[in-house]
């Protein structure tokens, strides 16, 4: 395997989004995007109580990407205007493909709020190509335990297969376009390698813990949490210094023009205009407050 040239390393700072505080690695004035990745938030970890409980997001509108959900901690309510309504457990994953529109909403359920405990995930959002910009609208919800795995020859690092294929096993998310999305749990003296095509812009970002990338590089919470990769290889090897998390993003570049304002995500600024008359008119479905 020749490995991917690393094409830089960045910290994830804190940005306030209402009362939540949150890490985004990207966009920055460093890195706007990567394509087809458009956004990635890393929320959490907060210890929600029935007096602190800021991750109440109610109900809003998306359109033209596709929002997706890795939730590492606690427990999410999930409801949307088709008429979804879940309850997202640790190591669940909802991918929504928000199409022509969609309205959802996420919280803390009643009962983990009152009984205590805490919340932490990634927020990604994917790009759609131009001409799936406007397909109908949908929702999948997979849990932990339907997941394909991939264990490490010395057994310490899991890596388990959210969207797309490692190793001849596949994702249980079908996916609009070719990505692959792995969330990797490390033990510390763990190594795994991790190939993929060379047609794909690839990334790592650190949720926890320390690991040596390509032997040549390290990241660390609070110093480098993502690494960009150069399409000059057909993958990366992991090697876990401490106890880690690790999600991996891998996908075709779009190579489109790419206009965004609030939850939308298109092409131009007429579409933009035309994605918030929608949502004013009702055409992107409605969802009551909860």
């Amino acid at each position: 395997m020749k490995l991917n040239t690393i094409k830089r390393a960045g910290r994830s700072h804190f940005v306030n989004m209402g009362p939540i505080r949150l890490r985004q690695p990207f966009p920055t004035q460093a890195i706007e995007m990567i394509d087809p990745f458009v956004l990635l938030h890393h929320y959490g970890p907060y210890e929600i109580s029935e007096t602190n409980n800021p991750f109440d997001l109610g109900p809003h509108p998306h359109r033209g990407f596709e929002p997706v959900t890795f939730l590492v901690q606690g427990e999410q309510l999930h409801r949307d205007s088709l008429g979804h309504e879940s309850i997202v457990q640790a190591g669940d994953v909802q991918w929504t493909t928000a199409g022509r529109g969609i309205i959802h909403a996420e919280k803390p359920s009643k009962e983990f709020v009152i009984k205590g405990g805490t919340i932490e995930g990634i927020q990604l959002w994917l790009n759609l190509p131009a001409e799936k910009k406007m397909i109908p609208a949908n929702y999948q919800h997979a849990k932990h335990e339907e997941f394909n795995v991939i264990i490490s020859e010395d057994r310490k690092i899991e890596t388990r297969i959210i969207a797309g294929e490692l190793n001849d096993l596949y994702g249980k998310i079908r996916t609009q376009t070719a990505v692959n999305a792995f969330m990797i749990d490390a033990k510390a003296g763990g190594e795994q390698s991790i190939s993929y095509s060379n047609m794909h812009q690839s990334l790592l970002y650190l949720l926890k813990g320390k690991v040596t990338i390509n032997g040549v590089e390290a990241l660390e919470l609070d110093h480098n949490q993502l690494m960009e990769f150069q399409q000059d290889g057909n993958g990366i090897t992991i090697k876990a210094e401490t106890d880690s998390i690790l999600l991996f993003l891998s996908g075709e570049p779009l190579k489109e023009t790419v206009a965004t304002y609030g939850p939308y995500v298109m092409n131009s600024q007429t579409e933009l205009m035309e994605a918030m008359r929608d949502y004013q008119m009702g055409k992107m479905g409605f969802l009551p407050a909860n």
